[in-house]
């Protein structure tokens, strides 16, 4: 064993400075096998890395190095260490999983792949490409932890190293700090890593906002030393009379917390200063409660300012007691009373107590709330196919704000700041999302729109004809429920697209005496396989969207070469259209048909047939592409309601406006917006958009709205 030692002593003689730091990191809870481990991934990684330097002008090897010296000061194991200091390799130098796998294990390959980004494939832009890099890391983390804390940590050490960037480079990776890293510290009870992110992502975003504030934080904390040191020492005493071994830590506002505070509640520095915050660190629960009880005994406590965090924890596992008081300095005193456990978990969240758990082993509650919500964004990611819409909704999942709610039978559910009730019913079950028509919230009916406070205990109602709509994305905040709603939506938007597209080209078969039915199959085949198409629906989905046109379609599977046949002849019939194809029809703004208008079909790419009145004023416009126009009509049963703009005339008296509104709404129809048009002394133009089913019901509104004695002119806009 000695000559073991006597070789790593004379090993260590020719390591570099920042692997021994390292090495006295580790020595403090590893073994010298495992060291020895660490000390070969070091040197592999610096052979990989070599000639590789950073913007300051370093070896390149000394980042991942201090990458892992950071995850050493979390008490992280050997695994994580070396794949830390190897997370790089896969990425910018010729080393291979393969050769990983066989140095250091499975374990250490699939880590470091689970960190690489994906800069080398091709994507339309930058945001694509850093968003489907993050996506990737996201499933890796399901599958491990450990892969977020080696991303934290290396954004941590790129932002303490951040001032030999340009400026631009400095701007765009301190942003996605703050949006995307930052708050993923923050959701894994990572507060630690949370605050100095925040703060080097403000300060490379704002200096100068961030030197300010810092200069105003040191002069108010100067002014305020004594009344600091005579509170801290007025709650030492109380709690010492009491019996309770503690530690007491005044807490002092971040640059960041400060600034964003201003900014969200509009609130000045002395304001937002204008509070002395406390921790008390104690040994047991039983005794946080006690702890409580004594300084509310010492100070008066606010009302309604006390949250049970201990009983009812955050979604990321944080626990601990915080009560405000009424000070003897005629500002607030916030205290934060916890335990031991629950400090080390605020402060390191899953990272604390490390040690790696497979499904089956107790882990601390902020691991097992992080394999929650990890496992919650890999069944999200499933029917979210754009990585851009899949990041987007991580983003609002990670609003550090939430509310905590109650299932009739007492189970919590924690979901962001302004869930609704339909946030709530996804959060039970997509299934029960998907057939909610109604909620009780404490116990009293509610609208599915309804937002939820803390506290409250919801029940919902489901029926199983109710099905998702497009309005209900407006309602909700959540990515699961944001998520299922979509994935409905876009499986009826195809549904519809097929059903639509086959009416188009039959149609456009017609028109050049053929039929879909007789076309030789062989023809069909091998008109997809020339088009990279999987199957015959989705070429009628394209049609309906307006991808390609039924003309041309047609032509290509008859194998027609003369362009200037033409293509819908008087014989064929119009497509009809019913409405509720919303999916893949939309109706033109600029003219806002109705059941009953004269109409045409225009298609657009991507957007499907946008419907238009023939007295659309851009119909002359659209004639000049006949080949996306289209000859539709309205079906015998049409559903649904419309949008329609109505310009109406009054005179410019007070109460005219309820007037008009009144008789809108007693002709059964309802308002989406109102606008003031024109206006002068005798007269005013008011534009309403309202909601008709047909154009007999429009009639019967501008009748209703034309017999006021205020309303001088009533027409449809644009007339």
């Amino acid at each position: 064993m000695k000559a073991a030692v006597d070789s790593q002593g004379t090993r260590r003689g020719k390591m570099p400075a920042y692997v021994l730091a390292l090495e006295d990191k580790l020595a403090g809870y590893m073994s010298v096998e495992q060291i020895g481990r660490v000390r070969r991934a070091s040197e592999l990684g610096a052979k990989a890395h070599h000639g590789q330097t950073r913007k300051s002008g370093e070896p390149y090897i000394t980042h991942p190095v201090a990458v892992a010296g950071i995850l050493a000061d979390l008490r992280l194991d050997v695994e994580t260490i070396i794949a830390a200091i190897l997370h790089d390799t896969l990425e910018d130098t010729a080393l291979c999983a393969q050769e990983l796998t066989a140095e250091f294990g499975s374990t250490v390959s699939e880590l470091v792949d689970g960190v690489t980004k994906l800069d080398k494939l091709q994507f339309k832009s930058r945001q694509e490409a850093a968003a489907e890099s993050f996506r990737k890391m996201l499933l890796a983390m399901a599958r491990d932890l450990r892969v977020i804390l080696i991303k934290l940590a290396d954004r941590l050490h790129n932002m303490r190293t951040l001032g030999s960037m340009e400026p631009e480079s400095r701007r765009r990776i301190a942003l996605e700090t703050l949006e995307i890293y930052a708050p993923i510290a923050q959701r894994l009870g990572m507060n630690r890593f949370k605050a100095e992110l925040q703060d080097l992502g403000f300060k490379a975003m704002y200096p100068d906002r961030h030197r300010v504030i810092s200069a105003r934080i040191r002069m108010a904390l100067g002014n305020r030393r004594e009344a600091m040191g005579r509170i801290e020492a007025a709650l030492e005493a109380r709690l010492n009379a009491e019996g309770l071994a503690h530690r007491t830590v005044s807490r002092i506002k971040s640059p960041y917390s400060i600034y964003r505070k201003m900014r969200n509640e509009q609130k000045s520095f002395a304001q937002v200063m204008d509070v002395y915050g406390f921790r008390v660190v104690v040994d047991t629960v039983m005794h946080c409660y006690q702890a409580l009880g004594a300084v509310h005994a010492l100070f008066k406590p606010m009302d309604g300012r006390f949250r049970d965090f201990i009983a009812i924890p955050k979604a990321n596992g944080y626990q601990s007691l915080h009560t405000v008081l009424f000070g003897s300095f005629g500002a607030p005193i916030e205290i934060q009373i916890r335990t031991e456990d629950m400090d080390a978990v605020a402060d390191r969240g899953v990272a604390a107590h490390w040690a790696y758990k497979t499904d089956s082993d107790p882990a601390n509650s902020a691991q097992n709330r992080a394999r929650e919500w990890l496992s919650s964004l890999v069944d999200e990611q499933n029917g979210t196919p754009s990585s851009l819409e899949f990041i987007e909704s991580v983003k609002v999942d990670l609003f550090p704000d939430e509310v905590y709610l109650f299932t009739p039978r007492g189970k919590i559910l924690a979901l962001p700041r302004n869930a609704t009730a339909l946030d709530f019913a996804y959060a039970v079950h997509t299934d029960v999302g998907s057939h909610a028509v109604a909620a009780r919230v404490d116990k009293k009916l509610a609208p599915l729109r309804t937002r939820l406070e803390s506290g409250q205990s919801v029940e919902i109602i489901t029926a199983p004809s109710a099905v998702p709509s497009t309005q209900w994305l407006e309602w909700v905040v959540s990515a699961k429920a944001r998520t299922a709603i979509r994935h409905f939506l876009k499986r009826l938007q195809h549904e519809d697209a097929i059903e639509l597209g086959h009416r188009m080209l039959d149609r456009a078969m017609a028109a050049l005496g053929a039929s879909l039915e007789v076309l030789p199959p062989d023809q069909l085949g091998r008109y997809l396989e020339e088009n990279k198409l999987r199957a015959l629906e989705d070429l009628l989905a394209d049609i309906a969207l307006g991808n390609r046109t039924a003309g041309q379609v047609a032509r290509a599977l008859l194998q027609l070469q003369d362009e200037g046949s033409i293509v819908c002849p008087n014989s064929v019939e119009k497509i009809l259209i019913t409405g509720a194809e919303r999916g893949v029809l939309s109706f033109g703004n600029c003219c806002h048909p109705v059941p009953g208008d004269a109409i045409m079909g225009y298609l657009s790419a991507g957007k499907g047939i946008v419907v238009h009145r023939l007295e659309c004023p851009n119909m002359a416009e659209l004639r000049k592409s006949p080949e996306r126009c289209l000859e539709i009509d309205w079906d015998t049963s049409v559903s649904g309601d419309y949008r329609v703009e109505l310009r109406i005339i009054v005179a410019n008296k007070p109460g005219v406006l309820a007037q008009v509104a009144a008789a809108v709404a007693q002709a059964n129809s309802n308002i989406e917006n109102v606008e003031y048009k024109e206006r002068d002394l005798m007269s005013a133009a008011l534009l309403f958009t309202i909601e008709v089913a047909n154009r007999k019901h429009l009639a019967d509104v501008m009748r209703g709205v034309r017999r006021l004695g205020v309303v001088t002119a009533v027409y449809r806009h644009p007339v």
